[in-house]
């Protein structure tokens, strides 16, 4: 008999604990809650220069992620800052010196347009230059002494980034 009473009670213990148990939703939310905050703060992570069709950029192995600065493109027909034509590149050739005053000109008006926390003058102004590999060396100069002639203290070349080369052993 004891047994039995035993084998009865063990098979009312299976019988209760055989259900299957739901989910618990509120966990669940918790988890995906996080989730999307986790991606959501992590999306903004990847910087994007502007596009431009026109131009094919060099390439390099630089690990530096690009940061928001003005934009001066140098294409092979003209010069742009922040998207808007400034001058042809066959005119800024021809300028006799090192600084191109339009290209001046309109980086100072950039220049006019940023609201600064700081007031720290040039040193904390910044600019990218997009450059086709097909322009010549001494036009990239001169945009990059007209850039430091108009108070932009960090001047950076974009390059497209390719994988670094990996030694054979």
């Amino acid at each position: 008999m004891k047994q039995f009473t035993r084998a009865a009670r063990m098979d009312r213990h299976h019988e209760r604990n055989k259900k299957n148990p739901g989910l618990n939703l509120v966990s669940l939310m918790d988890i995906f809650t996080i989730l999307v905050f986790f991606l959501l703060v992590n999306s903004s992570d990847v910087q994007e220069l502007p596009s431009a069709k026109s131009i094919e950029m060099p390439e390099s192995v630089s690990e530096q992620k690009p940061r928001e600065t003005v934009v001066v493109l140098v294409s092979n027909e003209q010069i742009l800052v922040q998207g808007e034509p400034v001058m042809s590149v066959s005119d800024a050739l021809k300028i006799k010196g090192n600084v191109i005053d339009p290209l001046a000109a309109a980086l100072d008006a950039q220049a006019r347009r940023l609201i600064r926390a700081d007031d720290s003058g040039g040193a904390s102004r910044e600019v990218t230059i997009l450059g086709d590999k097909s322009v010549p060396y001494r036009l990239l100069r001169k945009v990059m002494a007209t850039c430091t002639d108009a108070d932009y203290g960090k001047v950076s070349l974009a390059v497209m980034q390719k994988a670094p080369e990996r030694a054979e052993s």
